[in-house]
């Protein structure tokens, strides 16, 4: 990765990076995974069940997220959004674990709900942290290789996941993403000596990091 860029806003992709390979895996099985397991092949109630994970996901996260942005802006300096950030991702990481033993529709849509919970404690924290430590000037820089990493993760993800699931079958696809997840959090006890007790914000620019 260029030298143009800070120790934070490099430990933040590479941490983004292989949580999206992980959740990455997730895109074009989910559905499949569904068909198999939940409705056992009825393709009508499968779809059902998807949309409704869909829904539950969704909107869990984009009603907490909001309030819980505000609430780090009240707290100034970064400790809280640090804590917050390995929270919500590590909340996510128990989520593939529960599709392990998933076999009523219902247990997806609780996932969905814990999993959205989590995304909303991460997502405001990490875009916080992002955009307050973005070297001046380079901003367009950063996020350039901010996105550029994070489609590659999900471009090889997307490529390798069905492959995965048919050489070690979807409980070892769930494992991976759980794995990864927590990998991507263990990165952050890289910066943890960098965050700052206090704000040092000059700019906010929103960043959408979750699938």
């Amino acid at each position: 990765m260029p030298k143009l860029i800070n120790k934070i806003i490099k430990v933040l992709i590479i941490s983004d990076f292989f949580f999206n390979l992980g959740w990455g895996l997730m895109g074009p099985l989910f559905a499949i995974f569904i068909i198999q397991n939940i409705t056992m092949g009825n393709i009508a109630e499968s779809a059902k069940v998807a949309g409704f994970a869909s829904f539950f996901y969704w909107v869990t996260k984009s009603l907490l997220q909001i309030p819980i942005g505000n609430y780090l802006d009240k707290n100034h300096g970064e400790k809280d959004d640090y804590q917050f950030l390995f929270i919500g991702t590590i909340m996510m990481a128990f989520v593939p674990l529960g599709y392990l033993l998933a076999t009523q529709a219902w247990h997806i849509y609780l996932l969905q709900i814990f999993y959205g919970v989590g995304a909303a404690v991460a997502i405001p924290p990490f875009a916080a942290i992002f955009t307050r430590h973005i070297d001046k000037g380079r901003e367009a820089l950063a996020w350039s290789i901010y996105s550029t990493f994070l489609g590659i993760a999900v471009g090889i993800a997307g490529g390798i996941g069905g492959i995965m699931v048919s050489i070690f079958g979807f409980q070892y696809v769930f494992i991976f993403v759980s794995l990864f997840t927590i990998f991507s959090d263990i990165l952050l006890f890289i910066i943890k000596d960098d965050i700052s007790p206090k704000n040092k914000i000059i700019r906010r620019i929103p960043v959408e990091r979750r699938p």
